[in-house]
């Protein structure tokens, strides 16, 4: 068997016994750390390496992956392959991945178990940002929703797991490396980076390093505005081992130049994060122990001048964003019931301050969301056993949240009408407290016949975020939604509480597999923009007045609504012959306001994905085509536009030219379609290849090659 460099497991699938070269094995048996355990059941695994491994796995704990021609450097594109999942493309680094309709802060992303915050109020960098590809492990995937202990979060959860020596199975310390660059056509862009060091059974050292640069992107009417990237992320890691006992370190520094985000109303001019980590594993008397420290920086700044066209000084705007966040855990598991319970408690202290200024008007200065305080402590319990004769995984958690913000300040330069507002938000009460309570049941069984059943309940709860709840100021940032409108936040805001229910099954046979799912979710409060006051488009408030000096004379506010998500979604294959087989996901998702009639904003359109692979000792061709079906289920609140469907399709060639290095050769949208996805932004730039206000197309035709590998 072999692992190829990007490919997408499902834990639970089947690929076609011993056939598949070049497809990846992914199971809790595979390439896993002792600290990350993944239940097939109720998790899927995207495996990120490049080079073979011999394993005694048996026929059975086989993975059936989708071909994955990963592009470009943004990790939110490999996890949109999965099953109900969707690219939402605001940028080179800036895509977030939605799931069930989902996205943004309500499907929570985790690095290496660590929450990441982001600074930018329009998500320029969000969590993803600070996952480059060359660094990418493997990524782990909540099926449906996030266990309990994952934290809190509405839906299911993304952990990615960074390369790492980790410890060495001898007692002398052993050389390792595993690396990647790329090139890619289509914007000119190359990447590489990797980690290197030293391990052995007690003890081991790591470096990593990791460069992105890419110009605008290609598509056949010209180029993508404001599409080019730039980013360098090196850290340092190391850990110490005796006995049960376990201790690591890391550390990491990311520094994103100037980068194109033309779906937002300013572009990335630096994002510099530091970021580290210090954790503990261990075992006292058949009791595990896990604990960690986790500590970020982030300064982030942008603008809407230095990048894209704007000859009126007076319309110059420079921001500063930073976000610092201290995060703590402590976790014990223990034998209980026939099974483990797992009991912990974790802290997380976060802060965050935005300020807009003019850099040719020092007297034009803002602070749009002035020191933003959030505190949360919560504590879990989680079961994981069985109950007639179902495994079964039952959680529950309870979280207590604090938040306020500082005093608005403004410059002399800013309009009577912006002094005001910041004046009244001044004088309001802006310190909130609240308890949350998640609940989460999961049933599966595994059959004799090759399949295994499943079913999911939960409760789900998700706080407003600082955006939504502080935004006092009528500006563009709507934590990365991307549509055009202006927004203001509102400071009595309730908490989303999702009620939602998923059932399907996983079957695998000797040459073929499926694992279709249904899901519903029912969500209370759902946290939307809805018009102003009730007569949009008349400027009879102060909030209108700015916000039409800014050029849209019809806000919107953050208002809880009432909402819900139901479709279905699965992956499949099939062994064809003992050298072709065919892999697919579909997927469609419904999102619709429950209280009006209105669908939500930026539902993926329903999709098909198809590859065709053709396998061989030591390499593979593989043919792809995905189909996205017309999105017409649009929202006028968010005034969204139709999307047509479309088709593209690409190729690539797999060559292990030895056993620990994969060479991959391939053609993106080998036809050169023009085509714009659904959930991709407007256009925000003027004078170039693409109109302002349209819908950002997708790249065009383009080549790429890679190698990986490790030593």
């Amino acid at each position: 068997m072999s692992f190829r460099y990007t490919v997408l497991a499902s834990v639970s699938a089947l690929a076609a016994a011993g056939l598949v070269s070049g497809i990846a094995q992914a199971s809790e048996h595979v390439n896993q750390r002792p600290d990350a355990p993944v239940e097939p059941a109720v998790h899927d695994v995207i495996v990120v390496t490049g080079y073979r491994i011999v394993t005694n796995i048996h026929v059975e704990d086989q993975v059936s992956p989708e071909q994955a021609p990963v592009l470009g450097p943004d990790a939110a594109g490999l996890v949109a392959r999965l099953p109900g999942a969707a690219l939402v493309d605001n940028g080179s680094v800036s895509g977030q991945v939605q799931y069930r309709g989902l996205f943004g802060p309500r499907a929570p992303v985790a690095i290496n178990g660590a929450a990441v915050t982001s600074a930018g109020p329009n998500l320029m960098d969000p969590p993803l940002h600070y996952a480059p590809m060359p660094l990418v492990e493997r990524i782990e995937v909540d099926r449906g929703v996030a266990a309990v202990s994952r934290g809190p979060g509405m839906g299911g959860g993304l952990n990615v797991i960074l390369k790492s020596v980790g410890f060495g199975p001898g007692h002398d310390p052993v050389a390792q490396t595993d690396t990647m660059t790329a090139v890619r056509s289509v914007d000119g862009s190359y990447a590489a980076g990797g980690v290197a060091g030293a391990a052995s059974e007690s003890s081991y050292a790591e470096l990593l390093f990791s460069y992105e640069e890419g110009g605008d992107i290609a598509f056949s009417g010209g180029d993508i505005p404001n599409s080019h990237h730039e980013r360098t992320v090196y850290g340092i890691g190391g850990g110490l081992a005796r006995g049960d006992h376990a201790i690591e370190f890391s550390y990491r520094r990311l520094d994103t130049g100037p980068t194109g985000t033309a779906a937002l109303a300013m572009d990335i001019d630096f994002v510099e994060t530091d970021m580290a980590r210090l954790s503990y594993e261990g075992m006292a008397g058949g009791i595990t122990l896990d604990a960690a420290l986790g500590w970020s920086d982030v300064s982030h700044g942008m603008n809407n001048f230095s990048q894209r066209p704007n000859a009126d000084p007076m319309r110059h705007r420079f921001t500063y964003a930073d976000a610092r966040t201290l995060g703590a855990e402590f976790a014990v598991g223990v034998p209980a019931m026939g099974g483990v319970l797992d009991l912990g408690i974790d802290r997380e202290e976060a802060e965050h301050d935005v300020l807009i200024t003019n850099p040719d008007n020092a007297g034009f200065f803002v602070g749009s969301l002035p020191d933003i305080a959030i505190e949360r402590t919560g504590i879990f319990a989680e079961w994981t056993g069985e109950i007639l004769s179902l495994d079964s995984e039952l959680g529950l958690r309870a979280d207590r949240h604090e938040d306020d913000a500082g005093q608005a300040t403004t410059g002399p330069a800013l309009p009577a009408g912006a002094q005001m507002l910041a004046s009244m938000f001044n004088m309001a009460d802006r310190a909130h407290e609240e308890t949350t309570v998640d609940a989460v049941a999961r049933f599966w069984r595994e059959t004799d016949g090759d399949v295994t059943w499943r079913l999911t309940l939960a409760r789900k709860t998700r706080m407003p975020s600082y955006v939504e709840r502080y935004a006092w100021l009528p500006t563009g940032a709507s934590g990365g939604l991307a549509d055009g409108n202006t927004y203001v936040g509102d400071l009595h805001l309730e908490p989303e509480i999702a009620l939602s229910i998923e059932a399907g099954f996983d079957w695998r046979g000797d040459k073929a597999y499926i694992r279709p799912t249904v899901f519903h979710r029912r969500v209370d409060g759902f946290i939307q923009g809805v018009p102003f006051d009730a007569t949009p488009g008349v400027i009879d408030t102060p909030v209108e007045m700015v916000s039409n000096m800014n050029g849209d004379a019809t806000p919107l506010r953050f208002a809880n609504v009432d909402a819900e998500f139901y479709g279905i979604d699965a992956d499949f294959g099939w062994q064809i012959t003992p050298g072709w087989r065919v892999d697919g996901v579909a997927s469609l998702v419904r999102g619709e306001r429950r209280d009006i009639d209105d669908p939500l904003y930026r539902m993926a359109p329903a999709r098909l994905l198809l590859d065709l692979t053709y396998d061989q000792a030591d390499w593979s061709v593989s043919l792809e085509g995905e189909f996205v079906a017309r999105q017409d289920r649009v929202s006028a609140t968010n005034s969204e536009t139709v999307t047509d469907g479309h088709a593209v399709f690409g190729a690539n060639l797999d060559w292990y030219a030895r056993d620990n290095v994969l060479v991959t050769l391939g053609a993106e949208n080998v036809f050169d379609a023009i085509y714009e996805r659904h959930l991709s932004g407007y256009n925000r730039v003027a004078g170039g290849d693409v109109a302002a206000g349209d819908r950002l197309p997708g790249a065009g035709r383009g080549l790429y090659a890679r190698v990986s590998g490790a030593f």
